[in-house]
């Protein structure tokens, strides 16, 4: 079986709890991580130290890094530690399914040409049973760069790539909000093979406020950026870089927070209905 590494990281306001969960699910899976390398990107809680300490029997890395660097540099160092050429991302309060890292190696199995293996995920608040939405995306290689000229191909939590190809194209670079879609941006500019698989592989944990973060004049300024970056690179023309960005302006700065989540809710996720939730 191929060797793969987890990349995490966890913060100082991650709750150690969930840190917990993320890190069981993990560990419990069908296919067993060869390492994972957590970054704590900043000091970290008593609580969360002792998380990192249990799980250090599971061929856990820790990296400690003095300061807060902040989302794009802290997976940067993440990758720079994993030591096998397969890499799955990981957020510090997600739910892996068991059988997520077996899917994916059986991509890479299969078909040595992927560069990258996402999936579904659910969303969830509170408990992983209550499940509020999904994020469905293409599953084959033309359809996900089709999709990728409009929105985010990939769920990024989800994700197991080739650590070299990644690496190849300078790997995580800071980008609010943006850096793995800028990633997968500049993955595609360098021939990369896309996937995903099309099932749920991580439950995803969601706040009240998830709409609200997605919002602001900040926010819109980073996606218009990435717009620009794929008119210049070509992979989107003038309409297309007009509309995208049309339609980012209207709901992430002029709409208020409410009509902006019933917005993502309706349009950019898909409703699980009360009977469907497992």
């Amino acid at each position: 079986m191929l060797k793969f590494s987890v990349a995490m990281c966890v913060y100082i306001k991650d709750n150690p709890v969930w840190f917990d969960e993320a890190l069981e699910s993990v560990v419990n899976q069908t296919a067993k991580p060869d390492e994972i390398v957590v970054v704590a990107d900043g000091p970290l809680t008593d609580e969360l130290n002792a998380v990192i300490e249990k799980y250090l029997q599971y061929n856990l890395k820790p990296i400690y890094l003095p300061e807060n660097k902040g989302q794009g540099e802290a997976r940067r160092i993440s990758l720079e530690n994993c030591s096998y050429p397969l890499v799955a991302i990981m957020d510090a309060d997600d739910i892996c399914v068991p059988t997520r890292f077996a899917q994916q190696l059986q991509c890479f199995e299969e078909d040595d040409s992927l560069t990258i293996v996402g999936g579904n995920i659910d969303e969830f608040i509170h408990q992983p049973t209550n499940i509020v939405s999904s994020r469905i995306v293409p599953s084959e290689d033309n359809a996900i760069k089709e999709y990728m000229k409009k929105r985010c191909p990939f769920n990024q939590v989800s994700v197991m790539f080739k650590l070299e190809s990644v690496q190849q194209v300078g790997g995580y670079i800071d980008w609010f909000w943006e850096e793995d879609y800028y990633l997968w941006i500049r993955l595609y500019l360098a021939g990369a093979t896309f996937k995903n698989i099309p099932s749920v592989l991580v439950n995803v944990r969601v706040g009240e406020d998830m709409y609200r973060r997605r919002g602001g004049l900040k926010y819109y300024r980073s996606e218009k950026r990435l717009q620009k970056f794929m008119l210049k690179s070509k992979i989107i023309g003038f309409g297309t870089y007009f509309m995208n960005c049309t339609k980012r302006f209207i709901v992430q700065v002029l709409m208020p927070n409410k009509l902006r989540g019933w917005v993502f809710k309706k349009f950019a996720r898909t409703k699980v209905k009360k009977d469907e939730k497992v």
